[in-house]
């Protein structure tokens, strides 16, 4: 409950210093979406080593949209990995990893260096 106060009033504050506070909230929306739809599909696709794949083309995908889809991919992987850091055991290296995925598709590096051989093209 409390993470999700903070959300909100972080929220606040971020699209009231934004240039155009309705677009900017748009774009994280849709920013969400996209991470979403990048998580879903690594679900789906349940393929060895594509996990580094679908974390830099969430954020590519959300970071496209704008500021507000570039923040909320942030967001939304920074809570991730550090819920994951302490949940899953996989360690700081894994997280790390998955950190410059996230920044490599944030900052518009093309996804497919993560991409491993035999995925299908449906992804």
């Amino acid at each position: 409950m409390r993470l999700c106060i903070c959300f909100v009033l972080l929220s606040i504050v971020v699209c009231a210093s934004a240039g155009n506070p309705f677009r900017f909230a748009w774009d994280a929306l849709g920013g969400a979406k996209d991470m979403y739809r990048a998580y879903r599909d690594m679900r789906e696709a349940n393929y060895i080593g594509a996990d580094k794949y679908f974390h830099a083309r969430g954020n590519y995908d959300a970071a496209r949209r704008g500021p507000g889809g570039a923040w909320a991919a942030k967001v939304i992987s920074d809570a991730r990995e550090n819920w994951q850091s302490g949940v899953s055991g996989r360690g700081a290296e894994d997280t790390r990893a998955d950190q410059e995925a996230n920044k490599w598709g944030r900052n518009g590096g093309d996804p497919n260096r993560y991409r491993p051989a035999g995925l299908p093209a449906k992804y």
